[in-house]
């Protein structure tokens, strides 16, 4: 009965711990190397990177790129299909820019550099909205699957830290019960 009594808030805890866990926002560095933001080696380079990974809302992108020459443009999905840098939803030019995904939803991205985006150079990220997140661990649709009216669930990334976290906390847990009983 005693060692009940130290089970409960034990679980408890763990359970608590476990749900802060998976609200935690991420920050992805774009490609995982320095400079990111420049042209690919193949123009769907982009498109694979966005599609291995699952974006929360809350989650930042960090794009790294020469100032001088380049810039990340914001753009409509309009003009992201049509590489139309004139009218951007919002500009940066610092190099090394980090971005806020703040909503559910695709976020589009093109160069600013002339002709850029028609070699490849543009992103296409899709931000699952909160009652999408998921445990799983299916590779990501592409983005050209996806319905931009209709997110459908998705699961979380097989490389993401959720499924070591659910790991970690249910190894814990096993041992915790052991060392009561």
């Amino acid at each position: 009965m005693g060692a009940l009594k130290t089970l409960i808030p034990c679980l408890a805890l763990l359970l608590f711990v476990s749900m802060i866990s998976f609200s935690e926002a991420r920050e992805f560095e774009f490609g995982g190397k320095r400079p990111s933001w420049e042209l690919p080696s193949s123009p769907d380079d982009f498109s694979k990177w966005a599609q291995r990974n699952r974006f929360q809302i809350g989650d930042s992108i960090v794009l790294t790129y020469d100032a001088k020459s380049d810039s990340v443009l914001e753009v409509t999905e309009k003009s992201y299909k049509t590489c139309n840098t004139s009218n951007p939803v919002k500009s940066y030019t610092d190099g090394n820019t980090k971005i806020t995904l703040d909503k559910s939803g695709p976020f589009f991205f093109i160069s600013g550099a002339e002709g850029h985006c028609q070699k490849g150079q543009k992103l296409e990220i899709l931000v699952l909205s909160a009652k999408h997140h998921s445990l799983g661990h299916s590779p990501a649709p592409s983005p050209a699957e996806t319905h931009h009216h209709h997110l459908a669930p998705a699961p979380a990334p097989a490389s993401g830290g959720s499924g070591l976290r659910v790991g970690l906390m249910s190894g814990a847990t096993v041992v915790a019960i052991l060392a009561l009983v």
